[in-house]
């Protein structure tokens, strides 16, 4: 199956669904076949790469509700050599639908559904929702590593202490093999006292655990998310897709 890497922050706009998709983009640059799972209600991460989210019959809520199989609802998307098990709204149903009692096993869904999975992979990329709750919690049990993006602001580190907490839980009681693929700088400006306080802070507690990539504010980002492409193909001669693209050779490095 290969290795499954969550991107997981419980604060939202750090750079989760960017990261997501240019890291799949840019792994599949390098001719590895990338499966994106958009496990976000938001569906960011489905409309970055160019898929209507409101036209899709099936998604990744009917596969966890256990009326449709995932090899069913993945489709190919606009970066070469990715795939996208796509979500929409409905998604946000889901966690109410495993916290019932009709689900015995509330945190092995999505490993459930992965085990079904036909095609071979040698990443799967799971975008987690802005949240610690069921959801999340259902991707950090599935995965071997998780890449935890930082925004460089003020409270970056409330944001790291509650990650850590959440991962070593998950380690402690449902994945022991879970690890920390790196912690992410993200919308870095090395202009700002603020963006170099916050790498200075990180990188002297989780030194090797930090990336060495750091990724820049870019405008090229976000315009790529709203072409429904990633940066790799909308512009790649810029700064965000050159730091994605050094981000994917770090993960490489690191199997």
């Amino acid at each position: 199956m290969g290795r499954i890497i969550s991107v997981a922050n419980q604060k939202g706009g750090v750079g989760k669904t960017t990261t997501a998709i240019n890291l799949s983009a840019a792994l599949g640059s390098y001719g590895k076949k990338v499966l994106l799972i958009d496990f976000d209600s938001q569906g960011n991460s489905t409309r970055g790469l160019g898929l209507d989210y409101s036209a899709l019959p099936l998604t990744i809520y009917d596969v966890c509700i256990k009326e449709a199989d995932i090899n069913s609802i993945i489709r190919p998307t606009s970066a070469r050599n990715v795939d996208i098990a796509p979500s929409n709204l409905r998604l946000a149903n889901l966690e109410a639908h495993l916290q019932s009692r009709a689900v015995r096993s509330p945190f092995s869904v999505l490993a459930e559904a992965l085990a079904n999975l036909k095609a071979t992979y040698d990443f799967i990329v799971i975008d987690c929702p802005p949240s610690l709750g069921v959801l999340s919690l259902n991707a950090l049990v599935v995965s071997t590593n998780v890449i935890v993006p930082i925004q460089c602001e003020f409270f970056a580190m409330e944001a790291v202490a509650s990650m850590l907490s959440t991962i070593n839980r998950v380690q402690k009681n449902y994945n022991p093999s879970l690890k920390i693929e790196g912690f992410l700088m993200t919308m870095y400006d090395s202009k700002t006292s603020m963006s170099n306080e916050v790498v200075a802070q990180i990188r002297s507690l989780f030194d090797e655990n930090t990336f060495v990539t750091m990724i820049p504010r870019n405008v090229s980002l976000p315009e790529a998310s709203f072409h429904g492409e990633s940066v790799i193909d909308y512009r790649p001669s810029s700064s965000g897709a050159a730091a994605y693209l050094a981000l994917a050779r770090e993960v490489l490095e690191n199997e």
